[in-house]
């Protein structure tokens, strides 16, 4: 049996505890570490969350640790009993959250079980563990249902277990409303409830639904077909919905063709004028990779850097320069005398 999985549409997750509480989980047992993690997850990316319980209870400790992480929750978040919430599931379900049961399913309440080897001290020491956690978990039931902690431990932990029906609890305070489901026979005991919706949850994993075969109320529960009439409509959005998905993708494949190509011209620009630098001696040769960099970390300020230096003119260049009038340079001059001497 897996003990929880994700439901998900645009807003709303769902987060099953459907299976027995403990550290390391297994087969047929819920790791809180998993629970938690999920639960981190989901609240921060999911405006809603249900979680649906069906569990025997288990180990304390884990179990607080769920319930404070439900408690520490920021979405808005609806605890609902499916089957059973009994022992350590029973606070879980209590932890401050709106909680909505089955009118099928039972919660159990009792005392805190535990058990050593060893010595007198070991034992007292266990039995004083004991007590500690029934105070905290007595502040918890009592802080639901409006008890104080004396009356809590007077009235669930007695020795027995206390079997409360969705009515029981709801009169008590200790949930927020009943909702229906599937009919459960009504001489069911609680280990047919428990069996009921745990073989519902396999089943359901073992035969996904298909999409194909949807019901029209699944469907107008995500926000795009909520206002579907009929089916025609659905298999109509749903097309349109497939159309622009495929209109997005060619959108995309289009966006990293134009990003290619204007990062191409980009580096052109760079090189052009890390290039033009060089030739007019601005920087030298060894310089052009660290501008480079420059200019592709900021455009803008690399160019205005550059244009800031000065470029190196050698005499020769000055020289070179027409004379005016367009008549020859005077390095042009100068070399036509020289010749000319040799020549005498």
């Amino acid at each position: 049996m897996t003990a929880f999985k994700n439901i998900l549409n645009e807003k709303t997750a769902c987060l099953l505890l459907y299976g027995e509480i403990s550290d390391e989980g297994g087969e047929g047992r819920i790791a809180s570490r998993d629970i938690v993690n999920e639960l981190m997850y989901l609240d921060g990316s999911y405006e809603n969350l249900n979680i649906r319980i069906n569990s025997i209870g288990g180990d304390v400790y884990p179990g607080i640790a769920i319930f404070n992480a439900i408690r520490q929750c920021k979405s808005n978040i609806t605890i609902y009993i499916d089957g059973i919430a009994a022992s350590i599931a029973g606070v879980i379900a209590l932890c401050g959250k709106r909680v909505e049961m089955s009118r099928y399913a039972r919660m159990m309440l009792h005392n805190v079980s535990g058990g050593c080897y060893g010595n007198k001290q070991d034992l007292r020491d266990m039995i004083a563990t004991i007590e500690s956690l029934e105070d905290t978990i007595a502040e918890i039931i009592g802080g639901r249902c409006s008890m104080d902690k004396e009356e809590v431990k007077g009235t669930y932990f007695d020795g027995t277990d206390h079997w409360l029906k969705a009515d029981e609890a709801l009169s008590l305070g200790l949930i927020d409303a009943i909702y229906d489901v599937e009919s459960v026979p009504a001489e069911s005991t609680t280990d047919d409830i428990y069996r009921i919706f745990t073989n519902r949850l396999e089943l359901e994993q073992r035969q996904p639904q298909n999409p194909d075969k949807m019901k029209l109320d699944d469907f107008k529960k995500i926000p795009r077909f909520a206002n579907c009439a009929d089916e025609t409509a659905v298999m109509a959005m749903l097309g349109e919905t497939a159309k622009r998905a495929d209109e997005a993708d060619d959108l995309e494949q289009e966006n990293g063709k134009l990003k290619e190509q204007l990062q191409q011209q980009e580096e052109e620009r760079i090189d052009s004028a890390v290039t033009d630098a060089v030739t007019d001696g601005r920087i030298g040769a060894d310089q052009k990779d660290t501008y480079k960099n420059i200019l592709k970390a900021n455009f803008k300020d690399g160019m205005s850097a550059l244009k800031a230096l000065k470029p190196k003119k050698l005499l020769k260049d000055k020289l070179e320069a027409p004379g005016a009038g367009g008549n020859e340079s005077a390095w042009d001059k100068r070399m036509k005398e020289i010749r000319d001497n040799r020549k005498k």
